[in-house]
């Protein structure tokens, strides 16, 4: 093996075999006493490797099951398209505009909660007022992708279909625009940042290096009212972030 990290090391080899059709897609990868083994190296030093695959979507892991070939192709997040009024006002799902067919899961869990200080600045709400939570878990082909958490003003939403783990065709934006209140502009923040502990926890992201891609979304109405703050966090192994604009 070449210079570096030994872990890096393995991987790259496994990432060659893999890129060359030595190790077809749907193959079941050597356990990790197996890896260790083959490269003379530590099962730990063999886990960060196949963490580092899996964090390029060359590698699925399954509980209890082990580690996969799986050439996992990128999501493309394409916006302002993603948000476009003729998407959500024909009941589609934003999701659907970034996956298409392919396979998802989507955790979702409903609350009250006090609202942080940058969605209460947004909202025009006070600090730790209650306002809705909304926070999904994004699964795409069997792999954790996204972490988000939407927050809008409990006065405007109390009693709706927003209020529902499953808020309906076109999402919790058709019905903010039953209610008078849809949004006209979006205003997306984007930073890149290492994961905290619990987002590597919940995406199953490597300890080796891995980023994400924080977005903070704001949501307006015609008249300039901020109804909604999102927080995502993506993971950047998972994306491809493309914008598209007028000269």
């Amino acid at each position: 093996m070449g210079s570096g990290p030994a872990y890096q090391r393995v991987a790259d080899e496994i990432r060659a075999a893999i890129l060359s059709g030595e190790l077809a897609q749907g193959d079941r990868m050597p356990s990790l006493p197996e890896l260790a083994a083959q490269f003379g190296v530590t099962t730990t030093v063999a886990h960060s490797a196949v963490n580092v695959l899996r964090g390029e979507g060359l590698v699925v892991t399954r509980q209890g099951a082990g580690a996969f070939i799986r050439r996992f192709e990128r999501i493309l997040r394409s916006s302002p398209g993603r948000l476009s009024r003729s998407h959500w006002g024909q009941g589609q799902a934003i999701q659907d505009h970034d996956t298409g067919v392919r396979a998802r899961v989507l955790d979702v869990v409903v609350s009250e909660v006090p609202a942080p200080g940058y969605v209460a600045t947004a909202l025009g709400v006070a600090v730790d007022a209650a306002v809705l939570s909304r926070s999904r878990r994004f699964e795409v082909d069997g792999r954790p992708v996204q972490l988000a958490t939407s927050y809008l003003p409990l006065e405007l939403v109390r009693g709706t279909a927003i209020t529902y783990t499953d808020t309906g065709p076109g999402g919790a934006y058709a019905r903010l625009a039953e209610l008078g209140f849809g949004p006209a502009r979006f205003v997306e923040r984007l930073t890149d940042r290492a994961p905290h502990p619990d987002e590597r926890d919940r995406l199953a992201l490597s300890t080796a290096g891995a980023r994400v891609i924080e977005i903070t979304r704001y949501a307006y109405t015609e008249a300039d009212r901020c109804v909604e703050v999102t927080r995502m966090v993506l993971d950047a192994s998972a994306y491809e972030l493309e914008y598209s604009f007028p000269a």
